[in-house]
């Protein structure tokens, strides 16, 4: 008998992943936590029966969410991880000397024992001696850090349920008072290409577009991801994402990468025609309430 997962993209499109083996569940205080391992994307973890990652594509996430401001701000030194209970981007910044500390803001530990255990490969240097884990709610937890950060990374679930806090104006104001004069924050934006989807998206850019003077927003291809297209938001108090993005420095680091090269950071924020519109309508409409 074949065992299939089974992911609702829209009510009308579902992915489907054949499965080898069930090798975890568990119901948290937040939400089901599942891992299971699938012939062709290795092991998968979901929650709430929607895919966070697996290990067949997690390198472009957490790549394009941690190199892309890595190679623009030139002193980062502290740093603010609001979820990524399962390690990956905390193992890519951890790759970087110069960070003195990170600080990763999870809600659910069984999140990260679960990943411990069965990725590894992600969790890998949730162990160093930089890191700081907090198992706490990150609107709290950011709101004794004024001016701590030179990076904040929110590497949160889709805007519903359990961090449906995470994409409010509210919350993008106290990242702003949490970064130095020159941090960056950036966030995972979802996909624009279903209309739900899209919507939420548009909602998040409004908001952060209107808290910090520089706001972008760039692409990746995520083939387990929703419509295989994911955006991520750049948000800055001083860098522009190209402009002030550091070349020579970042390959003088000799980090070996599987998806992010200075060449794609530049490409990633040339957006098709139809996402730009989307950008636009609500960046305008934002200056016509100001106006106004």
């Amino acid at each position: 008998m074949e065992l299939w997962f089974s992911e609702f993209h829209t009510p009308d499109v579902k992915h489907s992943i054949r499965m080898k083996k069930h090798l975890y569940s568990k119901k948290s205080d937040f939400w089901q936590i599942d891992i299971f391992d699938t012939p062709e994307f290795g092991k998968v973890l979901a929650l709430d029966g929607n895919v966070m990652l697996t290990e067949r594509d997690e390198f472009i996430y957490d790549e394009m969410i941690t190199h892309v401001p890595m190679s623009v701000h030139p002193y980062v030194k502290d740093v603010l991880v609001i979820g990524a209970g399962d390690g990956g981007v905390v193992r890519e910044l951890a790759r970087y000397d110069s960070i003195e500390k990170i600080d990763l803001v999870e809600m659910d530990p069984q999140v990260l024992e679960a990943c411990r255990t069965f990725l590894p490969e992600n969790a890998c240097r949730l162990d160093d001696e930089r890191v700081h884990i907090f198992y706490d709610n990150a609107l709290r937890f950011i709101r004794r850090s004024t001016g701590r950060y030179d990076l904040i990374i929110v590497d949160s679930t889709d805007p519903f349920g359990p961090s449906e806090g995470y994409f409010t104006k509210e919350f993008y104001g106290i990242c702003y008072n949490a970064l130095r004069e020159d941090g960056i924050m950036v966030n995972q934006q979802g996909s624009p290409f279903y209309q739900h989807d899209a919507l939420e998206m548009q909602r998040s850019h409004k908001k952060i577009a209107s808290t910090f003077p520089i706001s972008r927003v760039y692409q990746a291809h995520i083939p387990t991801y929703a419509a295989g297209y994911w955006l991520f938001g750049f948000a800055s108090k001083k860098y522009h994402p190209i402009d002030d993005m550091d070349t020579t420095r970042w390959k003088e680091l000799g980090l070996v990468t599987q998806y992010y090269t200075p060449k794609l950071h530049i490409g990633a924020f040339y957006l098709p025609a139809f996402l730009e519109r989307m950008l636009e309508e609500v960046e305008e409409n934002g200056k016509e309430k100001e106006e106004c």
